[in-house]
């Protein structure tokens, strides 16, 4: 029952356009774990027992919120599935840190190291291409990762299925459609077989994994480090310091800010 259950809530949340692919992994394990021990319904003994076995405080608290927000959905048609409370595992269980804004000489010094990269020299601009571009644009590493050759056009960046499975589009400063145009002409000369901008080798995709080994890298050997209690720089904290110091921009007016909140957000 709690499977077929699983199958038509994923099943819904793909509909409405989220990819719901983390989600669905922690949702099938409990299912798969409650059903072994005979439940029928939605137990909350046995969704923290289940949430208990997690090796941290931050994913017993992702699973306790992703089970309840299933527990929700079935409890509205039927009652006998019990909900868990959101603070069923302590309040104090999770605090999201700050994330690193990195200054603009730390980015110069990112993408210079990026530019010493041993090996083939289209490789080292492969890197500082992608970095400069994360940190001007302010988008996704999986965006970056995933643009096309024919995703470059004369208005701009066309990011295709981002978060919620829309298409947009992305303008360019002239300065980055420069330095983006430089690499292009090398990239068209590469011997790769993939359609993806951005490639390893003569014919790999490149992956996430391996651009955030290089990311890592390159910021230990760069010795950044994050304040005490935060987080270690991420590649991710690029896309966070654009909005930053984007709307630093902006003066203390509060409908600028709004205004240039709602741009960004688009």
């Amino acid at each position: 029952m709690l499977s077929k259950a699983l199958t038509y809530h994923v099943e819904l949340h793909r509909g409405l356009g989220f990819r719901f692919r983390t989600q669905h992994g922690l949702l099938r394990s409990f299912v798969n774990f409650a059903e072994a021990c005979g439940d029928a319904f939605i137990d909350v003994d046995r969704v923290l027992e289940w949430a208990r076995q997690a090796p941290s405080s931050a994913q017993r608290r992702n699973r306790l919120v992703t089970v309840r927000r299933f527990a929700l959905a079935l409890h509205a048609e039927d009652a006998r599935h019990e909900v868990p409370p959101a603070d069923a595992l302590g309040r104090e269980m999770f605090r999201r840190r700050m994330p690193y804004i990195y200054t603009p000489d730390e980015i110069s010094r990112l993408m210079a190291a990026a530019a010493m990269l041993p090996a083939d020299s289209d490789r080292a601009l492969t890197y500082v291409t992608l970095f400069g571009l994360l940190a001007a644009t302010g988008m996704r590493i999986s965006e970056a990762l995933a643009l096309h050759l024919d995703d470059i056009t004369a208005d701009g960046l066309i990011i295709r299925r981002t978060k919620f499975q829309k298409n947009r589009l992305l303008p360019l400063h002239d300065t980055t459609r420069s330095v983006l145009d430089q690499y292009l002409s090398v990239r068209r000369r590469m011997t790769a077989s993939a359609e993806t901008l951005f490639v390893s080798g003569k014919s790999n995709v490149l992956s996430d994994n391996t651009v955030r080994g290089v990311f890592l890298r390159l910021t230990r050997s760069l010795d950044l480090r994050g304040r005490p209690g935060g987080r270690t720089p991420r590649i991710h904290d690029l896309r966070h310091t654009y909005a930053v110091r984007s709307l630093e921009r902006c003066g203390s007016d509060p409908d600028t800010v709004s205004r240039h909140l709602l741009a960004l957000s688009t």
